[in-house]
């Protein structure tokens, strides 16, 4: 038998975990999440679980599920620096959502994981806020989530952020590699500043260069910290809406393969030709110019600051190309002109073209030329040109 002991007691708050301010947590991030909700979600906030009504997959012919998670990387440290939390939930929808659409799919639900050293609820509920508001932007439900409170491990004021979605595609309407033909056009989409990688490297420049995050910075008309927190921009109703417009409905429909729109790539991890590689299949060569388009200001500071050579900023950023898109070349203009329309500004960056080993540009390219990326042994991309200033 354990003897009784004459010390305080040992309890679940003792040991650092608030149940309570937990329940606080839920109570107040509760009308934005339900501000998500279409009619396809059963049930309210707290269930186990997050319900979703299917029945209107059924109008697709053979309709395809598609999922993605993510987060964001270390730009919540720079969050938790600032102590602002209700934008960096745009971070982690984009960065879900956006990969599904690459896809062709529509994503129609996601849940949140955030895991953090403390429940303060207000914080908790400032970041939830952000994630229902982009998810809403998105036209995608937030179904549900869980905040788990990690003491000993993470320290007070610290978190970190992930979530998951699913989405929808017909078997008929899937983008990819397949649909990738020669003579086709690369439109790029521009991103609203950094998004959501490379923060390990805008770190490091400002720890090196002894920027604080409240550092006033002439080119961006504010601080350092809230330009670095420029919330990701969503392309997901734009790329649907083009989609749905050049390719159309498959429920009315089999889309053909040789409908214009043929693919979409996330410009995330690995820059601009890493990813748009990943969407193009052997054989073929995106020739992407990059005087198409200029450096944004957040990019040209950070790089003159830390003495980035061009190829490692190309490899880190997306360098204000967010999303881009591979269409038929007859196409172009109604993309782009539907696109701009939506408020995103779009333009013809390249084209692609059938891959000649031999092609003397290829073999001068060195880091300019990528072929396949993230073990896809896609296409290749050579960039050309100088940034427009």
């Amino acid at each position: 038998m354990t003897e009784t002991s004459s010390r305080t007691p040992t309890t679940y708050a003792s040991a650092g975990v608030d149940v309570e301010a937990g329940d606080r947590a839920v109570e107040l991030m509760k009308a934005h999440i339900e501000a998500t909700h279409t009619p396809q979600v059963m049930g309210g906030v707290g269930a186990f679980a997050g319900l979703y009504d299917a029945s209107e997959l059924k109008r697709l012919p053979r309709p395809l599920l598609a999922t993605s998670t993510d987060g964001v990387g270390t730009k919540v440290a720079i969050a938790q620096a600032m102590n602002i939390h209700d934008t960096i939930g745009y971070d982690l929808v984009g960065m879900v959502v956006d990969d599904i659409v690459v896809m062709g799919a529509k994503p129609l639900f996601m849940t949140d994981y955030i895991a953090c050293g403390k429940v303060e609820p207000a914080r908790i509920a400032s970041i939830v806020s952000g994630i229902a508001k982009a998810s809403a932007e998105a036209g995608t439900a937030l179904v549900g989530g869980e905040t788990a409170e990690h003491p000993g491990l993470l320290g007070e004021h610290e978190y970190d952020v992930a979530g998951a979605a699913t989405g929808v595609v017909d078997a008929s309407a899937v983008l990819g590699p397949d649909r990738v033909r020669a003579g086709d056009v690369v439109i790029g989409m521009a991103s609203s500043g950094i998004h959501s990688n490379g923060y390990s490297l805008v770190r490091r420049i400002a720890a090196d260069a002894g920027w604080a995050y409240d550092r006033d910075v002439a080119e961006f008309g504010r601080s350092l910290g809230e330009e670095l927190l420029e919330p990701t921009r969503l392309y997901t109703q734009p790329c649907l809406d083009l989609v749905t417009a050049l390719n159309g409905d498959p429920a009315e429909g089999e889309i053909s393969p040789e409908a214009p729109v043929r693919g979409f790539s996330h410009v995330t991890g690995g820059g601009l030709a890493a990813n748009l590689a990943r969407v193009l299949p052997t054989g073929l060569l995106a020739t992407v110019d990059r005087s198409t388009w200029g450096w944004q200001p957040v990019f040209r500071v950070l790089s003159e600051l830390g003495g980035v050579p061009q190829a490692d900023a190309e490899r880190t950023w997306n360098l204000g190309v967010g999303m881009v898109a591979v269409v038929a070349a007859e196409q172009a203009d109604a993309a782009i002109a539907q696109l701009n329309a939506a408020g995103q500004r779009a333009w013809v960056m390249g084209e692609i073209n059938r891959y000649d080993a031999a092609d003397s540009r290829i073999a001068a390219a060195g880091e300019d030329f990528v072929q396949g990326a993230k073990g896809v042994d896609g296409g290749g991309v050579l960039l050309t040109g100088s940034y427009a200033d």
